[in-house]
């Protein structure tokens, strides 16, 4: 990557999400590429609902990483990717990179809107992030003792965070390689949700249960931890489509943009159980 490095050490990157679970690991991995990151969230005067926040954070930089803050096959994302994509080539910034969702049909809108756009596009599919489960709101049912989750027995092929921020920034630092591709990454092996989980509890030396349920009844109990009642509607049609077994085989996506396997999912479970993520929960009963 060193020559890469050398032809890129000038060039800008604006990081959206910058710091979430892809953004930030993005803006890291991009900067060790070479690149200048300039952070973009609300943290940062950006906001996605706000597009009179955008021209500041695009201007001058010379590509766009794009994480939809929701989810990328929601409504508001295909309107929000679609116009910020427009705004950016406009303003010279051509070269956009979108994170966007394995298997889901309803991200292919948002895909689609992206590439009317204009711009030099790649986009990235990811299977479910290994990083969910450490991160994020399925974290406090674990260190409770319990995922409840709509995923049945269905395998997936969980993909490391750490490596879709790597792909991102190979295809930024790639020149035309990956202009006008669409790349998926997966992990190297399939797991159900209760074999991931019992990988947790060996890891973090704790009894830990799965309880599947359907994603109708998973749907319903949402308002009640503060989800509007149509974003858990929009999330019922997408776990059902999603976890019907669509996802359930490899891809060699990471291998194919950096040159090596994926990580496995058992280095995520030993990081994350050595850094406490599944430690016991000590809050109110």
């Amino acid at each position: 990557m060193a020559d890469n490095a050398a032809n890129t050490q000038d060039m800008t990157v604006v990081v959206t999400g910058a710091s979430g679970r892809t953004g930030s690991r993005v803006a890291q991995a991009a900067r060790a590429a070479g690149l200048a990151v300039r952070a973009a969230s609300r943290a940062h005067g950006f906001d996605w609902e706000d597009p009179t926040t955008w021209a500041e954070a695009l201007r001058g930089a010379a590509a766009a990483y794009l994480m939809y803050p929701s989810d990328v096959g929601a409504p508001a994302a295909t309107a929000g990717v679609g116009a910020l994509s427009r705004e950016a080539v406009g303003l010279g910034v051509r070269r956009l990179v979108l994170l966007s969702a394995r298997g889901e049909t309803q991200a292919l809108a948002t895909e689609e809107a992206l590439k009317a756009s204009g711009a030099d596009w790649t986009v990235i599919r990811a299977a479910w992030f290994a990083q969910n489960f450490s991160e994020g709101p399925l974290v406090e049912e674990l260190r409770r003792g319990e995922l409840v989750f709509p995923a049945g027995e269905v395998r997936e092929p969980f993909v490391d965070v750490r490596d879709i921020a790597d792909v991102v920034a190979a295809a930024l630092t790639s020149g035309e390689r990956f202009v006008g591709r669409t790349v998926e990454v997966t992990g190297p092996r399939l797991l159900s949700f209760r074999e991931a989980v019992a990988e947790i509890s060996e890891a973090s030396g704790r009894e830990l249960k799965y309880t599947p349920v359907p994603a109708r009844a998973y749907g319903e109990a949402l308002p009640g931890f503060g989800v509007p009642p149509e974003e858990a509607e929009f999330l019922v049609e997408v776990f059902e489509g999603l976890l019907d077994g669509r996802n359930a085989h490899l891809t060699d996506g990471v291998r194919q943009v950096l040159g090596r396997a994926p990580r496995d999912f058992g280095e995520f479970v030993r990081d994350a159980a050595a850094a406490g993520a599944w430690n016991a929960w000590r809050g109110a009963p």
